[in-house]
């Protein structure tokens, strides 16, 4: 089926788009700043805020808009109609248990991952993770071992070509270094984050494979930095991690 512009709600796209410049760095937006993060004109934007305070989607102070719980019934309904998290979940209780480390599976949609199913030991972020979280793939474990599995050209189309943000000093931000590391990834079959997303975090994953053996989502440890060595860590946990995933291979589609 071929969708045209006239097929297309313009308001519903755009009210879409206010509520995703939501997030948990700016939970808290004016008017200003939601037309700046999305390119609607203030106008546009006012209207947009104030159908979903008028919906009960969003609370006004006057000056501030912050979304309310009334929001996550969209991510609960699609989260719902997705037999991944029940399946995954029992897998990364039994995993953290294990390990005593808080483990996570993640889909990519386009340059961010999804988180749709975690299971927390203890707090290493300082930003709370939970199904429906985003964070961005370039500089993640889980992000890096999907990107990996893309075809090379979209890969780079999903990188672009401008140096990406820095979220700490150890951060890769140079596309061509980070589709390096990419084809490694492709090579070893795990990704390995160190303090590239937060310092003092580091994380390893490796993909999700379906019975068709297509690679759907990304499962990983998140820990603490600390001495040892990040050979060590990955000999440690990927054989761990592999065998989950080899678990849940017949599971996914």
């Amino acid at each position: 089926m071929t969708i045209t512009e006239r097929d297309i709600m313009g308001g519903l796209a755009k009210g879409l788009a206010v509520i995703e410049a939501f997030a948990a760095d700016r939970p808290r937006q004016s008017i200003s700043d939601v037309a700046a993060a999305t390119g609607l004109d203030r106008a546009t934007a006012r209207r947009c805020l104030l159908t979903l305070v008028h919906q009960g989607f969003a609370e006004w102070d006057g000056k501030f808009f912050t979304l309310t719980p009334r929001v996550l019934r969209l991510g609960t309904a699609c989260l719902a109609s997705m037999p991944m998290p029940a399946i995954v979940q029992p897998a990364l209780d039994a995993l953290s248990d294990r390990i005593g480390e808080s483990s996570s599976v993640s889909i990519l949609d386009g340059g961010e991952i999804v988180y749709v199913a975690r299971a927390a030991q203890r707090k290493v972020m300082s930003i709370s993770l939970m199904p429906g979280s985003r964070l961005p793939a370039y500089c993640t474990s889980m992000g890096r071992v999907m990107l990996a599995a893309l075809p090379e050209a979209e890969a780079r189309i999903r990188l672009g070509t401008a140096p990406l943000p820095a979220r700490t000093p150890l951060t890769l931000t140079a596309p061509e270094t980070i589709l390096a590391e990419l084809a490694r990834i492709r090579t070893d079959g795990f990704a390995l984050i160190d303090q590239e997303v937060e310092l003092g975090l580091r994380s390893v994953a490796v993909p999700l494979v379906n019975a068709r053996g297509q690679v759907v989502a990304a499962l990983n440890l998140g820990l603490a930095a600390g001495p040892e060595s990040l050979a060590a860590m990955a000999a440690r946990l990927v054989p761990e991690l592999r065998a989950v995933a080899a678990g849940l291979r017949g599971l996914l589609r």
